[in-house]
């Protein structure tokens, strides 16, 4: 079974040319590393953490959708946070995105993120 690098423009190029791949899809599904809220062509991460949060999902929905899959199709995500205290408010966001069906999760708070980031999210979806 083969693996498939996924790139898209519509999202994000990996942090400062690190090795890794914005997704790789193998089998039925779609690995989709840590997002930040950072727009494409962007290298600074801005606004609060709902703003992040929002631009964080923008992010995972055009990977998504570059590897055949959605949102509506996540099984499983990762929240990284630098404040605990963020939850409630990055979680509105998060809910909004993700449906009725929401996919497991994970949320930990991390000492620090790229860029000062607020929130950064990596997930795992079916085709």
């Amino acid at each position: 079974m083969g693996k498939d690098v996924i790139r898209t423009d519509s999202a994000p190029a990996p942090f400062q040319g690190a090795p890794y791949n914005q997704a790789i899809r193998v089998g039925g599904l779609v690995f989709v590393a840590g997002q930040l809220g950072l727009r494409p062509g962007d290298a600074a991460v801005e606004g609060d953490v709902e703003q992040q949060a929002e631009q964080v999902m923008r992010n995972l929905a055009a990977i998504l959708e570059a590897a055949g899959s959605s949102l509506d199709r996540l099984v499983k995500t990762t929240v990284f946070l630098r404040d605990l205290g963020d939850f409630a408010r990055m979680n509105e966001v998060y809910a909004r995105h993700v449906g009725d069906h929401p996919p497991a999760r994970s949320t930990v708070e991390v000492s620090g993120l790229p860029s000062g980031a607020l929130v950064e999210i990596e997930a795992i979806a079916h085709l």
